[in-house]
């Protein structure tokens, strides 16, 4: 069977190259190709290949922001490519297939895809062990700022200064914003840790708020306490993660 590849490069000479030297491999079928992230995440998600040629730096999301935004069910293979060596460390600690750093050769992609063909079959337990990685990690510049929301045919931006709480879904954290509820394909327990402790306190198990909408404080004779934020939403912390975070509430901040 053909290994279904799908291309992400945001630079059209780049992006016919690496087709190019796909293509000169006998059981190589490219499916589909990107030059942004966005456009990307919408066309990996419709065309479900087997293995992703990933630039790290493309517009509108990065690399990692891409992988982020699949669902887990997506599953692919991922070989990073990119022509900076400071992104090589956390591509292998994200548990990619491989790395290419640019310029590369047609001999050195196609032990790219050996290496890939050899370890396919332990590709999709790879992939959502990168996901949950990435979706884990403090972003370079600090905590998360925004979340990429994917929906039908295209991602939407929700600022994490519109976020008044986050509650467990599932398997998806809903953020709640003036404008509404959008859903993100993570769980509670994994988006917490890429957020700022100085801004979301955990409050219970299924409940993240952020410290700035608290509008009251009401201790309950069993433990635990009331909150009451600033949209009138009504919140309990539970006696669980009560001393952990009435510090914080209380002083406003981490």
């Amino acid at each position: 069977m053909a290994l279904r590849v799908f291309i992400v490069e945001d630079e059209d000479v780049a992006r016919m190259k690496i087709r190019d030297l796909l293509l000169r491999e006998g059981d190589v079928e490219v499916v589909g190709e990107a030059a942004d992230g966005p456009e990307a995440v919408r066309k990996i998600q419709a065309s479900k290949p087997d293995l992703l040629f990933l630039d790290i730096r493309v517009p509108g999301l990065d690399g990692f922001e891409i992988l982020e935004a699949l669902d887990l069910d997506t599953r692919p293979a991922v070989v990073f490519t990119t022509a900076y060596h400071d992104y090589a460390l956390k591509a292998f600690e994200c548990h990619a297939l491989d790395y290419l750093l640019k310029p590369f050769d047609g001999e050195r992609l196609h032990r790219a895809l050996d290496h890939v063909r050899r370890n396919l079959p332990a590709a999709s337990e790879a992939f959502q062990r990168l996901v949950r990685i990435l979706r884990s990690m403090p972003r370079e510049a600090g905590y998360r700022s925004r979340f990429a929301v994917p929906a039908k045919g295209r991602i939407y931006f929700v600022e994490a200064d519109e976020v008044e709480r986050i509650e467990a879904a599932g398997n998806y954290a809903a953020l709640h914003t003036p404008s509404g509820e959008h859903l993100l394909r993570i769980p509670l327990g994994e988006l917490e840790k890429s957020l700022d402790p100085n801004v979301f306190a955990r409050v219970h198990r299924s409940t993240i708020v952020r410290l700035d909408r608290i509008h009251e404080v009401r201790p309950l004779l069993r433990g635990g306490a009331a909150l009451s934020l600033k949209s009138g939403a009504k919140i309990i912390v539970s006696r669980q993660y009560y001393k952990s975070s009435i510090d914080r509430i209380l002083k406003g901040r981490a």
